[in-house]
């Protein structure tokens, strides 16, 4: 007989903010915004103090501002919370090897099984919390629940510095009454035709049949009901293969300047070329994003977007190709007003030792560059990213940080990009 599946949410709070309250004891009890600071800036995190005037997460820094205006605006300091995120990732592993990171301070672990070894889920989750908070002085909230979904809504019902167990039998109960949009997939469109159509909590999508749910969302509308059933068959993955990498801006100022943007460019090929050596990666396609400065319609998304892509011939870990390609993919995209957001990346990777050589062997110029480049990651490695810069390197600031683990980035960089 197979255990019963077990899945435990853990979720630091306000994660960046929580690490300079921790280091900085005159800003405890104050409300603390980390991120942009400037004007373009975006609120990467904010203290549970800033929260009670309606600060949050991937809010514009102006409306923060707004809101809050006795805020404490950082910055922020990558490398440090990428350190404690490792710290804590370590505390996981103690607990089972079957972790999957969904961001730099959250994670899902797997306890199926477990309970006779480690004691029940609930004595489990709070020896987490317990050690987390000793060890990093810092708080985690925790959901517990036979299934992926059900366990991250309730880590966030838990929060702040809390724990919330959802038993199988208690499922139904806990989901019902929510709004549409706890449910994994339903976003705003989604949201919007359901409630044309008569539905308004988690519970009446539960409760719909197919007649009434597929005029509503087609083939969807049974995954949704089953999400809304508490039915996640998604398992709890501890390595996911990286597929792409990459490295994006929101400029202070909307940017017009070709110099700019090609210096930017430079600057994110670089980085995204760095990671990819580290992992002992190449990639065939480099992709370039932009996104206008112009609003064409309220909300978010109301800045175009332009995402264009080349494949190589031979695969690259060089951030010099990877620049001469983007700054083409600029040029033929052809843009005709100023540039709110550029960001460069790669995918179709593959690992290195399996690159198809060249017809007539490495050319002097490629080894040459090889060369070059684990020169300079030695030096980077040593003294940080800003140790060594090309001439026309752009150093950009970033609207905010993210909460996403970048693979093949080192914890203990440095320099003002981080």
């Amino acid at each position: 007989m197979n255990p019963r599946p077990v899945v435990l949410h853990a979720d630091m709070d306000a994660f960046y903010a929580s690490v300079e309250q921790r280091d900085r004891p005159e800003l405890r009890g104050r409300p603390v915004v980390v991120g942009g600071t400037s004007d373009r800036g975006v609120v990467s995190a904010a203290s549970y103090e800033a929260r009670a005037y309606g600060v949050r997460s991937a809010m514009p820094s102006v409306e923060a501002r707004r809101l809050c205006p006795d805020a404490v605006f950082l910055r922020g300091d990558m490398a440090r919370y990428s350190r404690e995120s490792k710290r804590i990732f370590a505390i996981f592993g103690d607990f089972t090897p079957v972790v999957e990171a969904i961001s730099i301070d959250e994670a899902f672990l797997d306890l199926t099984g477990s309970e006779r070894l480690l004691g029940p889920a609930r004595e489990v989750g709070e020896r987490l919390r317990a050690r987390v908070r000793h060890e990093t002085g810092l708080p985690m909230s925790v959901g517990i629940a036979p299934v992926k979904m059900v366990a991250k809504i309730a880590s966030a019902a838990a929060k702040p510095d809390g724990l919330l167990e959802v038993p199988e039998d208690g499922i139904r109960e806990f989901l019902d009454p929510l709004p549409l949009r706890a449910i994994w997939g339903v976003g705003p469109v989604a949201e919007q035709r359901l409630r044309r159509a008569g539905f308004a909590t988690v519970g009446d999508l539960a409760r719909a049949g197919a007649a009434k749910l597929e005029p509503v969302l087609g083939d969807w509308g049974q995954h949704f009901a089953a999400l809304a059933r508490g039915r996640d068959l998604r398992d709890i993955e501890a390595y996911r293969e990286a597929v792409s990498y990459s490295e994006e801006n929101t400029f202070a100022r909307d940017v017009w300047d070709r110099g700019v943007l090609d210096a930017t460019i430079l600057a994110h090929a670089e980085s995204v070329a760095r990671r990819l050596r580290r992992d002992g990666l190449m990639a065939r396609t480099v992709v370039l994003k932009l996104r206008l400065g112009r609003r064409r319609r309220a909300g978010p998304r109301g800045y175009p977007l332009i995402t264009r892509r080349t494949t190589l011939r031979e695969p690259t870990d060089d951030g010099d190709v990877m620049t001469r390609e983007a700054r083409g993919l600029l040029t033929r995209a052809a843009i005709e007003e100023p540039v709110r957001l550029l960001g460069v990346g790669v995918t179709n990777l593959q690992p290195e030792g399996h690159a198809q050589l060249a017809l007539f062997g490495a050319s002097a110029h490629g080894e040459h560059r090889r060369r070059l480049n684990r020169a300079l990651d030695e030096i980077t490695d040593r003294f940080g990213t800003r140790a060594v810069v090309r001439g026309t390197e752009e150093a950009v600031e970033r609207a905010g940080l993210s909460q996403q683990i970048k693979r093949g980035e080192r914890t203990d960089e440095t320099g003002p990009n981080r």
